[in-house]
């Protein structure tokens, strides 16, 4: 069957079963015709979803994970790693399949993760129990360590050159950076409120520059200096007509999600306050504009906000996925035009995303 008609007749497939309530892998399919994949993790569900960024539809449905959270690749992107908070567990997916063919015990509560350069180590934050950084081999399939920081972990990243991972808390205000050569914490900084997202800076060399931090109940990011270890200031959002009204947004956590795009010319962050995402110049930090997200309208009430959750890039730069946590869809946003040029349906909640570049 011709590779169009396939995917014509994957998408009826896929709509008959969500029309069913049915959370089940779709049939396996070939990446042959395409390089480019966004997975995202939905967090009130089951499942994780897989959009063809060329035709901004959902092409696969990764079934049986209850409360995915994060979600990595193999270097080869034959492996799915992802999440699990319902079973305290890294699940790892086939990808071609979409079945789950390995589940590898955590030290507690998992949430997001981070796969080394070298593909060698999945990192997951651990945030149930003492927490802590839970690494894996990703050969062996095996926990290996669980390196305590004294406090619970949210999200975790590897820096740009691969050689240190850095993890933030919600629960002890503060951002760890790991020495990845001896899986030891290096040094750490301490914030007035809960760490969330963060985004990692690279300079020319590839070294790690700045680390862009947002926190709790602050509508903007913090900015660290890698170099001397310190914060460096602070950008704080614009408040927009929609974000001033009583009801909107979360003002316990007023921005969730943040990227570099891959160019390193922009850096991207989501207001739950705004229902925006804005766009800063890099390395300037020049506000370039922002790009409004849906709301469901309700009759007689003020509309409900997307609650962007994650923000994640295609390769090339010109194109973000804003997950949309509270109204179940993807916002996709041309990076240049600076607007929303379609939205796609997901499942209940989502939350974390990734794109998984086959080379």
């Amino acid at each position: 069957m011709p590779p169009e008609k396939t995917r014509k007749m994957g998408s009826k497939i896929h709509s008959r079963l969500l029309s069913l309530g049915l959370l089940l892998a779709l049939a396996p399919f070939s990446a042959s015709a395409r390089e480019v994949w966004i997975y995202v993790t939905d967090s009130g569900g089951d499942r994780v979803e897989v959009i063809d960024p060329t035709t901004n539809k959902v092409v696969q449905v990764i079934g049986g994970i209850a409360a995915p959270h994060g979600v990595g690749f193999s270097p080869d992107g034959s492996r799915i790693y992802i999440s699990n908070e319902s079973k305290n567990a890294l699940d790892i997916v086939d990808r071609a399949s979409g079945q789950i063919t390995d589940e590898v015990a955590l030290s507690g509560r998992p949430n997001n993760i981070a796969v080394t350069k070298d593909g060698g180590r999945v990192l997951v934050a651990v945030r149930g129990g003492k927490g802590g950084l839970d690494v894996i081999d990703a050969a062996t399939r095996r926990l290996v360590e669980s390196i305590p920081v004294g406090g619970q972990l949210h999200n975790v990243y590897v820096t740009p050159d691969g050689k240190y991972a850095v993890a933030g808390s919600i629960a002890d205000h503060m951002i760890t950076v790991f020495d990845l050569a001896t899986d030891q914490p290096a040094w750490g900084v301490r914030f007035e409120a809960g760490v969330r997202p963060m985004a990692i800076e690279a300079n020319p060399d590839g070294s790690t520059k700045r680390i862009f931090v947002e926190l709790s109940e602050f509508h903007g990011v913090v900015i660290v200096d890698f170099a001397t270890h310190k914060e460096a200031g602070r950008i704080r959002l614009p408040d927009l007509p929609f974000g001033s009204e009583s009801g909107h947004g979360d003002e316990t956590t007023p921005c969730h999600g943040i990227a570099i795009a891959p160019d390193g010319k922009s850096l991207w962050i989501n207001s739950t306050v705004d229902n925006a995402v804005f766009a800063y110049s890099l390395p300037d930090l020049r506000l370039l504009g922002y790009v409004s997200l849906p709301v469901r309208e309700k009759s007689g009430q003020p509309p409900i906000s997307a609650t962007p959750n994650w923000i994640t890039f295609t390769p090339d730069s010109d194109r973000l996925f804003v997950t949309n946590s509270a109204l179940d869809t993807v916002s996709v946003i041309d990076a240049v035009a600076m607007k929303q040029v379609a939205v796609v349906p997901v499942g209940s909640a989502p939350k974390r995303s990734n794109t998984l570049v086959l080379r």
